[in-house]
């Protein structure tokens, strides 16, 4: 089961976001949120914020709906930053002419999902040596290939 929380209409830029998503994806929640308490970037206290909530959206479901879930065995399954509308405005300029810019805005989403113990995960059954280990890649021939003519040696300076 995925538990999710998104923030819509962030005064950011999704690329500064994603700067900050990319450091918490695929870690577990205790983790992530060390990680962002100690990130020097502006946006990592909203990202702290929506992960908290996250969080909370997944243990209001275990309280309250039934759901099974173990808070601390939940995992940063995907977090993503897409634009939002842009907000253009224009900046006074020499000569009495003018600079547009623009004024990004960011949706970020972030979604938790619960990460299976070691000691639940399926067994694999091995029915041959060559099916368990994958095959070895073909070595190359060190120097050049055949066809081709080995290099000639260059003559020493006298």
């Amino acid at each position: 089961m995925e538990f999710r929380a998104e923030a819509r209409y962030m005064r950011m830029s999704p690329q500064k976001v994603r700067l900050v998503l990319n450091l918490i994806k695929g870690r577990r929640v205790e983790d992530a949120m060390n990680t962002l308490a100690f990130t020097r970037k502006g946006c990592a206290e909203d990202v702290q914020k929506l992960l908290r909530s996250a969080v909370e959206n997944a243990s209001y479901l275990s309280q309250e709906k039934g759901v099974d879930v173990d808070v601390d065995n939940l995992y940063v399954k995907r977090a993503v930053a897409n634009d939002g509308p842009r907000m253009k405005r224009i900046r006074p300029a020499p000569m009495g002419r003018a600079y547009r810019y623009q004024r990004r805005m960011a949706h970020i989403e972030i979604a938790l999902a619960e990460r299976k113990p070691a000691g639940e995960e399926m067994a694999t059954v091995v029915g041959e040596e060559s099916a368990a280990q994958p095959a070895a890649p073909a070595k190359k021939a060190k120097g050049h290939t055949a066809g081709k003519k080995p290099p000639g040696k260059k003559a020493a300076r006298k």
